[in-house]
């Protein structure tokens, strides 16, 4: 192994900051690096390399969408159950013995994890471990230039580079953080963390696929759609509705005692982006994982982002998806049997617009990484020359 490498994810509804930190960690191995990946949420059943080492916290989630953090059994997180996260990540951090930490979202995100991300960031600072964050295309930060100072400062002081899981071909990093040019000389753009390939190429297929990520926000996507098809939309064609891991055991019986024949309801279909490849249409959130599958399929798809209190990050992206032609759009506040059905048709009656991104972000996040192992002793964040060079390989 070229050197040790250890990632900070914390997810708290959905599973995409998982996701998308586990594939920069597989690529990692792949370029040579002992990786280590501490997971603070719920425990969930992905695969995961045997090269890396997954070290599970005492987990933490969100109730719902107002983001109230409890534990696992439902109670709010104490001081008891934030010093055990602390020791448990810090022992992780000493066995590891990083030359690099990753942690995902902060300090754009995940302020409220400060109690263990200080001292995390703190050890590294002792052992001259590079820290790096890993954030995807848009954030989701009140709109408070004080929030924007501290966010600016904090990557000024501890962090050695900010790696933006996107390209600025379709969001701009600056689109959801403003204050972007202040930190210019710490951001690298990697591309998206697409998912693997499908192994089934396009084909025309008559079936509807609607999904809801990981369910948690999804119940009045999958109601809607249950009542449009109820009502007529594309039912000559079979549903699919995959209502996600998270969705409440009363809510997913309630759907189901409402599907109609020709409906089938289930939590999750391990093949979604060959289901994709063949689907009539693609009814969904507009969660990054999400998005990505879609575009991958070319499938005629409706968005409908998640934008509960201050959420707008799936707005935004599903806003510039469907200003390219790639998607047609319908807000959540705006979500009704009638207006969903309507959306649905529109899609299923033209082929989307060809959205050309990078989607190499894995392994040019994996690159980047390594590079900053091998040059731990270097002061300072790369050049703009250096940083030309490695994106170029």
């Amino acid at each position: 192994m070229s050197g040790a490498v250890l990632f900070h994810v914390q997810h708290l509804l959905g599973i995409g900051h998982l996701q998308r930190t586990l594939r920069i960690a597989e690529a990692a191995v792949e370029h040579g690096l002992d990786v280590t990946v501490v997971s603070g949420g719920m425990p969930v059943s992905l695969p995961v390399p045997v090269a890396i080492r997954l070290v599970q916290l005492p987990p933490v989630r969100a109730r719902d969408a107002r983001f109230e953090l409890i534990d696992a059994a439902g109670a709010p997180v104490d001081e008891a159950l934030r010093r055990r996260r602390r020791d448990a990540l810090l022992a992780a951090f000493a066995v590891a013995r990083p030359e690099a930490v990753i942690i995902e979202g902060f300090p754009f995100a995940r302020r409220a994890f400060r109690f263990e991300l200080d001292p995390l960031i703190a050890a590294a600072r002792e052992t001259r471990a590079r820290v790096i964050c890993s954030v995807r295309d848009i954030i989701v930060m009140r709109d408070d230039p004080e929030r924007r100072r501290q966010a600016v400062e904090r990557v000024r002081r501890d962090f050695a580079a900010v790696l933006v899981h996107g390209d600025p071909a379709l969001v701009p990093f600056e689109a959801s953080f403003p204050a972007a040019p202040e930190i210019a000389d710490r951001l690298m753009y990697t591309g998206y963390i697409a998912p693997p390939p499908a192994s089934m190429k396009p084909g025309k297929g008559d079936q509807v696929v609607v999904s809801a990520g990981g369910g948690a926000a999804g119940y009045a996507l999958l109601r809607a759609a249950l009542a449009a098809r109820r009502d007529g939309c594309l039912s000559d064609s079979p549903w699919l509705l995959l209502a996600g891991t998270n969705l409440p055991q009363a809510e997913f019986e309630a759907l189901r005692r409402e599907a109609a024949a020709q409906v089938e309801i289930t939590r999750f279909a391990p093949d979604l982006p060959s289901l994709l490849r063949r689907c009539r249409v693609s009814v969904s959130q507009a969660g990054y994982n999400t998005v990505l599958e879609i575009l991958a399929a070319r499938a005629r798809a409706v968005l409908v982002p998640f934008a509960a209190e201050r959420e707008t990050e799936q707005l935004l992206r599903a806003a510039r998806l469907a200003a390219l032609g790639a998607a047609e759009m319908l807000r959540e506040d705006q979500l009704s049997p009638s207006r969903l059905a309507s959306a649905i048709v529109r899609a299923a009656a033209r082929d989307p617009a060809p959205v050309p991104i990078d989607t190499d972000g894995a392994a040019r996040s994996a690159r980047i990484i390594a590079e900053f192992v091998r040059n731990r002793d270097k002061a300072g964040p790369f050049a703009a020359a250096t940083l030309a060079c490695m994106m170029a390989r």
